[in-house]
Protein backbone atom coordinates (compact mmCIF):
# COMPACT_ATOMS: atom_id res chain seq x y z
CA UNK A 1 0.00 0.00 0.00
CA UNK A 2 3.07 2.13 0.10
CA UNK A 3 1.80 3.94 -2.79
CA UNK A 4 -0.74 5.90 -1.00
CA UNK A 5 1.83 7.99 0.26
CA UNK A 6 1.34 10.04 -3.25
CA UNK A 7 -2.29 11.04 -1.80
CA UNK A 8 -0.51 12.32 1.77
CA UNK A 9 0.44 15.70 1.36
CA UNK A 10 3.43 16.25 3.96
CA UNK A 11 3.24 19.86 5.95
CA UNK A 12 6.44 21.27 7.48
CA UNK A 13 6.38 22.87 10.72
CA UNK A 14 2.91 22.59 11.68
CA UNK A 15 1.20 22.57 14.24
CA UNK A 16 5.17 24.04 15.50
CA UNK A 17 8.62 24.41 14.26
CA UNK A 18 10.38 21.12 13.79
CA UNK A 19 6.66 19.06 13.21
CA UNK A 20 6.01 17.37 9.75
CA UNK A 21 2.47 16.96 9.52
CA UNK A 22 0.82 14.26 7.16
CA UNK A 23 -1.94 15.38 6.00
CA UNK A 24 -4.64 12.78 5.15
CA UNK A 25 -7.22 15.81 3.27
CA UNK A 26 -5.32 14.82 0.30
CA UNK A 27 -6.33 11.24 0.75
CA UNK A 28 -10.14 12.13 1.48
CA UNK A 29 -10.00 14.38 -2.09
CA UNK A 30 -8.97 11.75 -4.27
CA UNK A 31 -12.07 8.72 -4.53
CA UNK A 32 -9.40 6.66 -6.45
CA UNK A 33 -6.87 7.07 -3.20
CA UNK A 34 -9.74 7.15 -0.64
CA UNK A 35 -11.11 3.82 -1.61
CA UNK A 36 -7.67 1.91 -2.25
CA UNK A 37 -7.65 3.12 1.87
CA UNK A 38 -11.21 1.84 2.40
CA UNK A 39 -10.70 -1.41 0.65
CA UNK A 40 -7.38 -2.40 2.95
CA UNK A 41 -9.10 -1.35 6.02
CA UNK A 42 -12.07 -3.30 5.46
CA UNK A 43 -10.50 -6.31 4.55
CA UNK A 44 -8.33 -6.29 8.17
CA UNK A 45 -11.45 -5.33 9.72
CA UNK A 46 -13.53 -8.24 8.06
CA UNK A 47 -11.08 -10.62 8.80
CA UNK A 48 -11.43 -9.82 12.65
CA UNK A 49 -14.61 -10.64 12.46
CA UNK A 50 -15.78 -7.50 14.23
CA UNK A 51 -18.98 -6.84 14.98
CA UNK A 52 -18.25 -2.86 15.91
CA UNK A 53 -15.66 -0.04 15.02
CA UNK A 54 -14.55 2.27 17.63
CA UNK A 55 -13.01 5.65 15.69
CA UNK A 56 -11.47 8.23 17.46
CA UNK A 57 -12.03 12.09 17.67
CA UNK A 58 -12.54 13.74 14.43
CA UNK A 59 -10.27 12.33 11.61
CA UNK A 60 -10.54 8.86 13.04
CA UNK A 61 -14.28 9.29 12.06
CA UNK A 62 -13.93 9.83 8.64
CA UNK A 63 -12.76 5.95 8.23
CA UNK A 64 -14.32 4.81 11.13
CA UNK A 65 -18.43 5.77 9.48
CA UNK A 66 -17.37 4.74 5.87
CA UNK A 67 -16.25 0.98 7.10
CA UNK A 68 -19.04 0.91 9.72
CA UNK A 69 -21.35 1.17 6.80
CA UNK A 70 -19.49 -1.03 4.38
CA UNK A 71 -19.84 -3.36 6.74
CA UNK A 72 -23.04 -3.13 8.05
CA UNK A 73 -21.80 -2.86 11.70
CA UNK A 74 -22.14 -0.01 15.23
CA UNK A 75 -19.90 2.63 15.08
CA UNK A 76 -18.71 3.91 18.38
CA UNK A 77 -17.20 7.50 18.84
CA UNK A 78 -14.19 7.76 21.11
CA UNK A 79 -15.07 11.88 22.06
CA UNK A 80 -12.73 14.44 24.01
CA UNK A 81 -14.67 14.12 27.47
CA UNK A 82 -18.12 16.53 27.35
CA UNK A 83 -18.65 15.84 24.27
CA UNK A 84 -21.00 12.43 24.42
CA UNK A 85 -25.26 13.35 26.00
CA UNK A 86 -25.29 10.12 27.91
CA UNK A 87 -23.35 8.28 30.61
CA UNK A 88 -19.38 7.48 29.75
CA UNK A 89 -15.71 6.00 30.77
CA UNK A 90 -12.89 8.59 30.38
CA UNK A 91 -9.52 7.29 30.24
CA UNK A 92 -6.68 9.31 31.12
CA UNK A 93 -3.22 9.04 28.66
CA UNK A 94 0.18 11.08 28.50
CA UNK A 95 1.00 13.16 26.15
CA UNK A 96 4.18 14.36 25.35
CA UNK A 97 3.74 17.79 27.64
CA UNK A 98 0.63 16.45 30.48
CA UNK A 99 -2.03 14.47 29.53
CA UNK A 100 -5.27 14.77 27.66
CA UNK A 101 -8.39 12.29 27.95
CA UNK A 102 -11.02 10.25 25.41
CA UNK A 103 -14.83 9.30 26.57
CA UNK A 104 -17.00 6.43 24.97
CA UNK A 105 -20.53 5.99 25.99
CA UNK A 106 -20.40 3.50 29.13
CA UNK A 107 -23.31 1.11 27.23
CA UNK A 108 -21.40 1.02 23.35
CA UNK A 109 -19.59 -2.38 23.95
CA UNK A 110 -21.16 -5.34 25.60
CA UNK A 111 -19.37 -8.63 26.74
CA UNK A 112 -17.73 -10.29 24.31
CA UNK A 113 -18.16 -8.22 21.86
CA UNK A 114 -15.32 -7.98 19.51
CA UNK A 115 -14.14 -3.92 18.51
CA UNK A 116 -11.87 -3.35 15.91
CA UNK A 117 -9.91 0.45 16.24
CA UNK A 118 -9.88 2.75 13.70
CA UNK A 119 -7.73 6.27 13.36
CA UNK A 120 -6.03 7.86 10.98
CA UNK A 121 -2.54 7.74 12.06
CA UNK A 122 -0.46 5.84 15.37
CA UNK A 123 2.37 8.11 16.49
CA UNK A 124 3.03 7.49 20.13
CA UNK A 125 0.22 4.95 20.52
CA UNK A 126 -1.12 6.64 23.59
CA UNK A 127 -4.88 7.67 22.35
CA UNK A 128 -5.38 4.15 21.06
CA UNK A 129 -4.14 2.37 24.29
CA UNK A 130 -6.91 4.41 26.10
CA UNK A 131 -9.17 3.67 23.32
CA UNK A 132 -8.26 0.03 23.78
CA UNK A 133 -8.35 -0.22 27.69
CA UNK A 134 -11.71 1.41 27.56
CA UNK A 135 -12.94 -1.81 25.34
CA UNK A 136 -11.64 -3.76 27.94
CA UNK A 137 -13.07 -2.22 30.71
CA UNK A 138 -16.70 -2.62 29.58
CA UNK A 139 -15.59 -6.22 28.51
CA UNK A 140 -15.11 -6.56 24.68
CA UNK A 141 -12.13 -7.39 22.83
CA UNK A 142 -9.89 -5.62 20.71
CA UNK A 143 -9.74 -7.37 17.70
CA UNK A 144 -7.07 -5.47 16.50
CA UNK A 145 -6.72 -1.46 15.52
CA UNK A 146 -6.30 -0.63 11.79
CA UNK A 147 -4.63 2.96 10.72
CA UNK A 148 -3.57 4.88 7.71
CA UNK A 149 -0.58 5.57 8.47
CA UNK A 150 2.47 4.44 11.08
CA UNK A 151 5.01 6.77 12.44
CA UNK A 152 7.52 4.00 12.57
CA UNK A 153 10.00 6.52 14.62
CA UNK A 154 7.97 7.52 17.31
CA UNK A 155 7.54 4.60 20.11
CA UNK A 156 4.37 3.13 19.97
CA UNK A 157 4.81 -0.43 19.90
CA UNK A 158 5.67 -1.13 23.96
CA UNK A 159 2.49 0.15 24.25
CA UNK A 160 0.22 -1.48 21.76
CA UNK A 161 2.41 -4.81 22.50
CA UNK A 162 -0.68 -7.35 22.46
CA UNK A 163 -2.01 -6.11 20.00
CA UNK A 164 -2.80 -6.31 15.78
CA UNK A 165 -1.82 -3.33 14.57
CA UNK A 166 -2.89 -2.70 10.61
CA UNK A 167 -1.61 0.34 9.05
CA UNK A 168 -1.28 0.99 5.09
CA UNK A 169 1.73 3.18 4.74
CA UNK A 170 4.87 4.14 7.20
CA UNK A 171 6.97 6.72 7.45
CA UNK A 172 10.04 6.02 8.97
CA UNK A 173 11.60 9.71 9.54
CA UNK A 174 10.36 13.00 10.27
Amino acid sequence: MEELKKYIRSVPDFPKPGINFYDITTLLIDPAGFKKALDSMESFVRSKGAQKIISIESRGFVFGAALADRLGIGLITARKPGKLPYKTIREEYDLEYGTDSLEIHSDSVTNGEKVVVVDDLIATGGTLRAVCKMIERLGGEVAGISVVIDLAFLPWREKLRGYDVHYLISYDSE
